[in-house]
């Protein structure tokens, strides 16, 4: 339900574009990319397929996202979502 009142609203995409500009700016998009080269150079190309890499990849991306950034996406989504009024009405807000 938050997830489609969030894409009704057009919210969704901005938080979307919010959360991408946060996690380039903390460097987490290079320390992925990192973390991607040495997993291919010990497994080797030829030895890994896409799905394997990003079973492996997922963990590490997300224990790299900083607490702040986490929390801030959050304190956005709780603020669009106490503006709206079924969300109100349904949390008896």
């Amino acid at each position: 339900m938050i997830e489609k009142k969030l894409e009704e609203s057009g919210d969704k995409e901005k938080l979307e574009e919010y959360l991408r500009q946060k996690l380039i700016e903390s460097g987490w998009k290079d320390e992925l990319k990192k973390k991607c080269i040495t997993i291919i150079r010990d497994k080797g190309l030829d030895k890994i397929n896409l799905e394997e890499l990003v079973t492996e990849l997922l963990p590490h991306g997300r224990s790299l996202v900083r607490q702040e950034i986490k929390e801030d996406l959050l304190n956005q989504i709780k603020g669009k979502l106490e503006k709206d009024e079924d969300y109100k009405r349904m949390n008896n807000l």
